[in-house]
């Protein structure tokens, strides 16, 4: 098939691209290569497949409604996999504009090309922190999401409506992908598991918000990959049994899903940093803090639906992706 992939030069889109490619599809990637994060590793993560016969990369913002719409009316891909995205919790709050623009703007103008161009299925990356202040565990796609606690997530439950009017409208499947918490190598350097891992080889303190005791569903980057290549690869389905009187918050009588992904196994973030001592073989210094603004407690995936109709669940243990992260790490530094 012929796919777009959206933040092509980013974490996980890059390893998505690499696996379409090995598996011989042709890949349109797009990326604008901002500075939220150093950018020389978008450009290490695209070298690894930049000169594939099979992949064209074009440097353009999603928020530029004409280069997207020449992106999809020359390209004309298949098949789409949004991951662009203004990301992280923390930086919404210094700079909530960034999120309209990229996160809502830009994934107007996916769905536009879309539309216009007879594409087959969009899959688009949501957020486990689109959760908010719920408090019943496991997260589960079938929960109502209406209280987000910071304008990335509102950001991402935004993607959700978006998708859904365009399904209804225009007959487009979409399918969205509530991520929980990604780590492992090429990650992004603002996430824990990087800032965690530099401090400790530099024997700085590391910062531990709510003195270590949230858990997080961390889910390692390969199990992530294989769930949207399988979701890619099966059109999102009206569900015949959808009810308006008891309507199901995961599925529709459009072409409309929502599904969780993650390791379905929270773990405190102390256990998570012992994990780590133990790749590094050094111990951490740390410095205990409240919990931040915007941040939830907890997050547990709920993945069910994901089992029954993919069959399909990650299984790496956190030991086990934090050790190959390390290894990567210190092979890349």
């Amino acid at each position: 098939m012929k796919i777009l992939v959206t933040g092509s030069a980013g974490f996980i889109g890059s390893k998505l691209t690499l696996r379409l490619l090995e598996r011989g599809d042709t890949v349109i990637g797009v990326d604008n290569h901002n500075d939220y994060y150093d950018p020389v590793i978008k450009e290490a993560r695209l070298a690894r497949h930049a000169d594939h016969p099979n992949y064209t990369h074009l440097r353009i913002d999603l928020v530029d409604h004409k280069a997207i719409g020449d992106c999809f009316s020359i390209h004309r891909p298949q098949r789409v996999v949004n991951l662009a995205a203004q990301a992280g919790v923390r930086y919404s709050i210094e700079n909530p504009l960034a999120y309209i623009d990229s996160n809502i703007v830009g994934f107007a103008h996916i769905l536009e090309g879309c539309r216009h161009n007879g594409v087959e299925h969009l899959v688009y990356a949501s957020s486990s922190s689109i959760y908010g202040a719920n408090t019943m565990m496991p997260f589960s796609v079938h929960h109502t999401v209406d209280h987000p606690l910071s304008l990335y997530a509102a950001s991402k439950k935004s993607n959700e409506l978006m998708a859904h009017v365009y399904s209804h409208l225009y007959d487009l499947p979409t399918t969205g992908l509530r991520f929980f918490t990604v780590y492992g190598p090429w990650g992004r350097p603002d996430m824990a598991l990087f800032k965690f891992t530099k401090a400790i080889l530099a024997g700085e303190k590391i910062p531990v918000f709510n003195h270590g005791k949230h858990r997080r569903d961390f889910t390692y980057i390969d199990d992530i990959v294989e769930g949207v290549i399988r979701v890619l690869d099966q059109p999102a389905q009206p569900n015949p049994a959808w009810s308006s009187e008891n309507p199901d918050s995961a599925t529709s009588r459009a072409p409309w899903r929502v599904y969780n992904i993650g390791n379905n196994q929270p773990i405190e973030l102390m256990d998570y940093i012992a994990a780590l001592e133990n790749a590094l073989g050094r111990k951490a210094e740390m410095e205990l803090l409240p919990l931040q603004p915007g941040d939830v407690l907890d997050t547990y995936a709920d993945i069910a639906d994901l089992v029954a109709e993919f069959d399909y669940k990650p299984t790496t243990p956190v030991e086990q992706g934090v050790s190959s992260f390390v290894d990567w790490y210190r092979n890349y530094y």
